[in-house]
């Protein structure tokens, strides 16, 4: 069995699902911690997205969510046909892209089959 992923940098997993705890899932803070455990531990069966994952010291925008499915997706030859994800970010331009990204590679991918 698999396990499941929850990218996000302030957020418990209760504040997302409430019938679910930080104990459901392995948690990532940012996109690095994203791309390591993954390289390391192989493709979750589910990820839940946030999309903005802060600023560094200097108050540059750090790598996002949509750089992380990005990364799944161009940057990693992953098979994603079976991969389920929510995109749980507040911001909604974001959600969009996130979700549009994952599944149009989701349909080119099981149109190949």
């Amino acid at each position: 069995m698999g396990y499941k992923l929850f990218l996000d940098d302030l957020r418990s997993v209760n504040m997302v699902y409430k019938d679910l705890s930080d104990h459901d899932f392995i948690i990532v803070r940012s996109y690095l911690d994203f791309v390591n455990y993954i390289s390391e531990n192989g493709l979750p069966d589910f990820i839940s997205f946030d999309n903005d994952l802060g600023e560094d010291e200097l108050q540059c925008l750090l790598p996002d969510g949509y750089a992380c499915a990005k990364w799944l997706v161009y940057d990693r030859e992953f098979d994603l046909r079976n991969l389920k994800f929510n995109v749980h970010s507040a911001n909604p331009v974001a959600k969009v892209q996130i979700e549009s990204l994952l599944n149009n590679y989701q349909k080119f991918l099981k149109n190949e089959e």
